[in-house]
Order: C-alpha cells, then sequence, then structure tokens
C-alpha cells in the first residue's frame, strides 16, 4: 500500500507541473491547483476520471504497463521520470530499451566498456538482445554476433534456437540450451507476460518445439558463471570462464565476459 501511494503521489505531482497549452489544451482562467486537471488527464490517457482519483488516491487499482506509458507520454516525463513510474507500479516499459539511443552518450558508453575488454565481450538487455559487443564476441559467436543477416540488435535466444549453426557451435548444446531457458525464466521473472517479452516468448515458442517444451517446463536458475566450451568452424575446441556482472545504473543490461579458461 505505501508503494501504492507512492504511485498516486508521483503522479499527482507530474500532472500538477503540466501546463494546459503543452498538450494541446486551452490554458487561462482560473484554476484552483496548477497544470493539468485530473479530468483532463484521464481525457486524455483515455481513461475514466474516477479511475484516475483512485490511482492519485492510492488505492490498489491495476494499471497496465500501456496504461502507464500513455501517463508517461502525456505528462511528458524524462527517461529518469519514466523508469520511476515504472519501478512504483513494478511494471516493464514497453519503450524501456528506447533509452539506449536516447539518453546522452549511452550507445558510445556501452561500446566503450566492452571494447576495452580483449575477451569476448557482450551486453544483453532484458529480453536478451545483444545493444553491444566487442570484435572477439563476434568472432566467438559466428551466427549471432557477426551480423550476417543479422538485426540490428540481435538476439541470444533467437541465435540458440532458430540458428542451426549454434547447435555445432556451442559444445553440449542440450544442456546449455536447458540453462539458458531457466536463466531467462529467472531474469524476466513476473515481466514474462508483458510485452515485449511476451511478444518474443510467443515468437520463440512457435519457432523451436525445443524452446517451448523448456519453457512450459518452468525451470528457474540463477544465471551462473563457469566453463563455457565451443566447437568453431575456424578456430576449432575454444574453452572460456564465463562472468556475468550487472551495471550499476542500469539493473536490466549484463556485461557477459568470457575469460580464456586457465
Amino acid at each position: 500500500m505505501q508503494t501504492q501511494a507512492k504511485l498516486g503521489e508521483f503522479i499527482r505531482a507530474q500532472r500538477e507541473r503540466v501546463a494546459p497549452e503543452q498538450v494541446g489544451l486551452p490554458g487561462g482562467g482560473r484554476r484552483r491547483t496548477p497544470g493539468l486537471r485530473r479530468e483532463e488527464l484521464a481525457q486524455l490517457c483515455d481513461v475514466s476520471p474516477t479511475w484516475l482519483t483512485w490511482l492519485e488516491q492510492g488505492r490498489p487499482v491495476s494499471a497496465s504497463a500501456g496504461m502507464l506509458a500513455r501517463l508517461a507520454d502525456v505528462l511528458r516525463l524524462s527517461g529518469a521520470e519514466r523508469a520511476y513510474l515504472f519501478s512504483l507500479a513494478d511494471k516493464l516499459d514497453p519503450r524501456h530499451d528506447e533509452g539506449l539511443d536516447e539518453e546522452q552518450g549511452a550507445a558510445a558508453g556501452l561500446d566503450a566498456i566492452v571494447k576495452a575488454i580483449k575477451a569476448p565481450a557482450y551486453i544483453l538487455n532484458r529480453q536478451w538482445d545483444a545493444v553491444a559487443w566487442n570484435r572477439a564476441a563476434s568472432q566467438l559467436f559466428v551466427g549471432w554476433l557477426d551480423q550476417r543477416g543479422q538485426a540490428a540488435r540481435p538476439n541470444q535466444l533467437r541465435f540458440m534456437f532458430t540458428e542451426k549453426g549454434a547447435r555445432s557451435l556451442i559444445v553440449a548444446w542440450p544442456e546449455r540450451a536447458r540453462r539458458l531457458v531457466a536463466e531467462f525464466r529467472a531474469d524476466c521473472g513476473k515481466h514474462a507476460d508483458q510485452p515485449p517479452l511476451a511478444t518474443l516468448i510467443a515468437q520463440l515458442e512457435d519457432a523451436s518445439a525445443t524452446f517451448r517444451r523448456l519453457w512450459n517446463s518452468q525451470s528457474v536458475i540463477g544465471r551462473e558463471g563457469g566453463e563455457r566450451r565451443f566447437l568453431h568452424p575456424d578456430k576449432g575446441a575454444l574453452a572460456y570462464e564465463q562472468v556475468t556482472c550487472y551495471l550499476a545504473r542500469r539493473h536490466d543490461l549484463k556485461l557477459v565476459m568470457l575469460l580464456p579458461a586457465s
């Protein structure tokens, strides 16, 4: 209930900071409170004034991720404010990863992190899209990070379950696939039924019977390090020790490093 009250207080405070003119409404006239009226915000977000009143009062009403996104857009929240809103509501922002390209120097900063590492290294977001990787990683992960026919943000799970080369590259593929899905379930947690994670999971279930079976097994394990072995088409047998670290200012991002096995 305390979190619900904080959410309501935050929305009310942001509403009172938005001038009607900023959202295309006529200004002027006498207003008892600054900013937008509750009825005006409700109209702009296509919700009932009663629902918005209850939300601002901290009552236990449900706010979907899509509804919160509309609120954030109408209230013109900054990236930090938007993240705080979704954190209070314990929801996953459908546009969460867009901030990587919008924040000052964020994308360049991620590239700098992985390029400073000599060993294969890459950064994954909450959907396990690779948002940055170094040359050593692109040389190791043939069919994934070498960018041949891949999207701008190649997804690790798509590679694992839809790219035929993954089964020959990754030694003990069945066991690694099982653990990877269990780690992914633990990683996305209660957000699995919210977009964009829900969309990704549905697409993987359609594309891979193996993923569907493993996902439906409900197995959950923490993301662990340890030995990772590969059979590279050019370099032959390779062995690494995997280390995963979460970034301090972006807890949805994880840095994965494959250090040479001793």
